[in-house]
């Protein structure tokens, strides 16, 4: 199968070089010199990604759409589905749609062209109080329009065409589809939010729709209404390991959204995150509504709630509610990305898009730069630069609303550290790094990045403890 249709790039893995010495270079010395960077921010909430001559585009819900080439300067293309540049006439094209999930909008949805050289939108209608929704895909031969209505291909919230009733709690919402192509070129769709939970289907690739005498499909995760969505599956080919990513929480920004991960050896699971846990027995208690404290203890969770300065009125501070992403794998420069929506402390519930690079520590599991790209790249790093004092934010557990806020450490050359919390750090025989704080160890990796908060570049951290709990760590500039 040629590699340019598929959607989600086999990943080759970051080979990672990090090189302790006792060389007295400057904290500030590192091989690239960043430039203080120049961003241009777009609203598309839910993006989902996808790669077509030379640019990228994001496709959300309410036909949200937007392009960049560098993941730093992005155009706005639609912001509304009245208005939206993809499917003209949207209203008369889908109107079976809107008229089942009784709605005027279209909520999350994916792009992937396929082996017919079209481009395939996968969109949702839901009701939005109850999972009475739609899937559907409308097909074109550009990847920015128009596009044509095929067919809609699952329903739910309503009573079965069979005559059955639907199950809330045990049956999906036919939202949030994710269609992409396992390392064998088969192509699968998983899907779901909230109600009976997580759920993937294969798909025919000759036709864009799935398999017949599925149903539903297969259940991944997820029931009795526990509040998990925005599943999306990226496969890396050197851990031989597909990541389900999820959102878990709710959207606004008192929803404490969080975005978890778990890994499979096959595309329909079972999923398990790095505590062991069969993603399976994540749900809510039966008979209960939005039970967050029965799932939080299920998924690594790789980031939530959180802010660079205890002063929480201070906007774009840090980040509220980040949610639902989706991820990419650039080829010819090795890297992975992870772009998503996020709130904002102070700000209510205007949000943009973020876009931060993604690595894997040495076991396997994923890990997000703590700050925001900005053309950064690994390079070597001597003992001198990462030694500093560091802000530190534990993302624990929880689903919540409270936003963390940062602890004070002191990482010094002689392998301690200080400060809030006392521990020690240090460099792995796989060249990773360790840093082990009030007897929790966090394995993973430093990259100098641009800090837009302290308006410098500067050294971060990243990493993931055995309990299953992420860390960031960002160095106070050097004056």
């Amino acid at each position: 199968m040629p590699k340019k249709l598929i959607k989600k790039r086999l990943a080759l893995g970051v080979a990672i070089t990090l090189i302790l010495t006792g060389c007295s270079a400057m904290p500030d010395e590192v091989k690239q010199k960043l430039k203080e960077p120049t961003f241009a921010d777009v609203s598309v909430h839910d993006p989902s990604i996808i790669e077509d001559g030379g640019n990228y585009y994001i496709f959300g819900s309410h036909m949200q759409f937007a392009k960049t080439e560098d993941f730093l300067q992005w155009e706005q293309l639609s912001s509304n589905v009245a208005a939206n540049s993809l499917i003209p006439n949207i209203y008369d094209e889908l109107s079976e749609a809107f008229a089942f999930a009784k709605t005027d909008t279209l909520w999350a949805g994916d792009m992937i062209k396929l082996k017919d050289g079209k481009y395939y939108m996968y969109y949702s209608a839901c009701e939005g109080s109850s999972p009475l929704a739609v899937l559907g895909v409308a097909v074109s031969d550009h990847v920015d329009g128009p596009y044509k209505n095929k067919e809609i291909f699952l329903k739910s919230g309503a009573t079965k065409e069979d005559g059955s009733a639907y199950d809330a709690t045990k049956e999906p919402n036919v939202i949030d589809p994710d269609v992409f192509y396992d390392k064998n070129g088969k192509l699968w769709m998983v899907y779901g939010s909230y109600s009976g939970g997580i759920f993937i289907l294969e798909m025919d690739e000759n036709t864009g729709l799935p398999v017949e005498g599925q149903g539903y499909g297969k259940k991944l995760l997820g029931g009795n209404h526990s509040r998990i969505e925005a599943p999306y599956i990226q496969y890396n080919e050197e851990t031989d390991y597909y990541y389900l990513f999820l959102s878990f929480g709710g959207l606004t920004a008192d929803g404490g959204y969080n975005i978890r991960v778990a890994r499979s050896k096959n595309p329909d699971g079972p999923y398990v995150d790095n505590l062991g846990q069969d993603m399976i027995n994540a749900k809510g208690i039966d008979g209960t509504f939005f039970d967050d404290e029965s799932i939080s203890t299920y998924g690594t969770k790789l980031i939530g709630n959180f802010a660079w300065e205890s002063d929480l009125e201070l906007t774009n501070n840090g980040y509220v509610s980040p949610g639902h992403n989706s991820t990419y794998y650039k080829e010819d420069t090795n890297q992975y990305f992870m772009l998503f929506h996020t709130r904002f402390p102070n700000l209510g519930e205007e949000h943009s898009v973020r876009v931060h690079q993604m690595f894997f520590n040495e076991e396997g599991w994923p890990l997000i730069a703590p700050l925001r790209y900005a053309n950064e790249k690994l390079d070597q790093y001597t003992e001198d630069q990462v030694m500093g004092e560091y802000k530190v934010i534990f993302h624990e557990r929880d689903i919540t609303e409270e936003i963390k806020v940062p602890t004070n450490i002191t990482i010094k050359k002689n392998g301690n550290i200080t400060g809030d919390y006392t521990g020690s750090w240090n460099g792995t025989d796989k060249n990773y790094f360790h840093v082990t704080l009030n007897g929790h160890t966090y394995k993973g990796l430093f990259i100098s990045q641009w800090d837009e908060y302290q308006e410098a570049q500067t050294m971060a951290f990243t990493g993931l403890s055995d309990e299953g709990e992420s860390i960031f760590m960002v160095r106070k500039a050097t004056e």
